[in-house]
């Protein structure tokens, strides 16, 4: 069973919608997953703006690869990169710490993390 940022097992993220690298709920990672989807995040308007100015729009429909769009609220695996810059520039979403991969922790401190706990 994988670890979360606090070393306990790892919890789904969500399945409304389903979310994930393997798009099974869950926030694990693996051989594949290059941008290391490995973030629990809490979707907010203000991170949602942010992602789509710097060219990953989350918010749009892109119905032919089944993806319904995100908005405020959702729950969604988000890159440890991604997420990181993001709270660099001070729009990270918050982070659900449960459901968040231990792996998290090569990109984003603990501290910086539980700073954020959504």
């Amino acid at each position: 069973m994988a670890k979360n940022v606090l070393g306990t097992d790892l919890e789904l993220c969500s399945t409304e919608p389903m979310t994930g690298f393997y798009r099974d709920g869950s926030c694990q990672t693996g051989a594949g997953d290059d941008g290391v989807h490995t973030v629990c995040a809490r979707m907010t308007a203000e991170f949602l703006a942010y992602s789509a100015s710097v060219g990953n729009d989350l918010s749009t429909p892109m119905p032919d690869y089944g993806f319904a769009g995100l908005k405020p609220g959702d729950q969604w695996c988000l890159c440890a990169p991604r997420w990181q810059e993001a709270f660099e520039a001070g729009a990270a979403p918050g982070v659900v710490l449960e459901a968040t991969h231990i792996g998290t922790l090569e990109w984003a401190s603990l501290s910086d993390l539980q700073a954020n706990a959504a």
